[in-house]
């Protein structure tokens, strides 16, 4: 569906459902150079199973109109915009590696509207190597391989899909060729960035899933603990040998925790 945010046309999966803002909401927010489509299990199960479900694309980025956003606090910003467009008052929050700063951001900046917040591959900080930023500035398509190589783990590479015949590795090859050339540079750079997060980690005052792929190198399990630790209400599950590209490797292991960790939080 098509939402009118700050004056721009912007894109929400809803899963292929009527979009009904009365229902409990959660919203699913990307990663670097990616969009709506990276959730499409996770995503789907919600919004079939009485849930709001907007899965957007950031500006920028897929089908939304805008130039991307440069920080994770416009993103952060951006996102309760799409909120606001919706009619939704309080939403759970699941982001993964850009996604999940930009869901801690939210759940920091803006505690009302914040419900409970799953952070997939998230690292705080999270820096960008000067190599892989530069790359991603002079020539995107080594950079796109660069983080393909890192963010898959062994078996990603060369199989392993649940769905027969889908290669992973290459899916997300021609996911991040979709972009437009400065798209990854804007957002590895606003990453690199932020600086603040263990500081906005304190002023969460929700529910925080720290969902870590065992075999992450972008993002590895040890750097979740830390933010864990400043969170006042934080609970850590680490999917043993998967990469940081977690939701295509191990899609229902991520369903899994996400539907406890949500469900669970409704009811308390």
């Amino acid at each position: 569906m098509e939402l009118n945010v700050n004056g721009q046309p912007s894109y929400a999966y809803t899963g292929g459902k009527h979009f009904n803002s009365n229902l409990p909401a959660v919203v699913f927010i990307h990663g670097a150079e990616s969009d709506h489509s990276c959730w499409g299990l996770q995503s789907r199960w919600f919004a079939h199973h009485g849930f709001c479900m907007l899965a957007v694309d950031l500006p920028g980025h897929g089908r939304s109109a805008g130039a991307p956003l440069a920080s994770v606090a416009e993103m952060a910003a951006w996102i309760i915009a799409v909120l606001d467009a919706a009619g939704i008052g309080r939403a759970a929050l699941v982001g993964h590696s850009m996604g999940a700063l930009t869901a801690l951001e939210a759940a920091a900046s803006f505690p009302e509207r914040v419900s409970h917040i799953a952070l997939l591959g998230i690292a705080v900080p999270m820096p960008v190597s000067n190599s892989l930023l530069d790359a991603a500035r002079d020539d995107p398509t080594r950079a796109e391989g660069m983080i393909n190589a890192w963010s898959h783990s062994a078996h990603g590479h060369i199989g392993g899909n649940t769905a027969p015949g889908m290669w992973m590795y290459g899916a997300s090859r021609r996911l991040m060729a979709r972009a437009g050339r400065a798209v990854l540079f804007n957002d590895l750079s606003a990453c690199n960035r932020y600086a603040q997060g263990l500081e906005q980690a304190a002023k969460v005052r929700c529910p925080a899933l720290l969902l870590c792929g065992g075999r992450d190198q972008m993002t590895a399990p040890k750097s979740a603990r830390n933010l864990a630790g400043a969170l006042p209400d934080a609970r850590i599950v680490v999917l043993d040998g998967t990469g940081h590209g977690m939701m295509a490797e191990q899609p229902d292991a991520v369903l899994d925790a996400l539907r406890a960790f949500v469900t669970d939080n409704l009811t308390d």
